[in-house]
């Protein structure tokens, strides 16, 4: 019966430090992902503060283009015409 018990406590006291090393290894992780998500929000809050100057910006660069489009269009088929 004692051999019985030291043997039930030797398999208790494993399963104890194998549960502290699980648990060491879920903390671990919590605190990557944690991390990984104060990473995330800050990322989303500086695209959300900026997304309407962003957003400006990009409307503003389309229209330059399309007029430069229409400007080069124009130009090319004013040499077509002159030839």
């Amino acid at each position: 019966e004692i051999v019985d018990k030291s043997e039930i406590k030797a398999k208790k006291e494993t399963d104890l430090v194998e549960a502290k090393e699980a648990k060491e290894a879920v903390m671990l992780e919590l605190e990557q992902l944690s991390n990984y998500d104060a990473e995330l929000h800050q990322s989303c809050d500086f695209v959300v503060k900026n997304f309407e100057i962003r957003q400006t910006a990009r409307d503003e660069e389309v229209e330059a283009l399309r007029q430069a489009k229409a400007i080069l269009s124009g130009a090319k088929f004013e040499e077509f015409l002159q030839a």
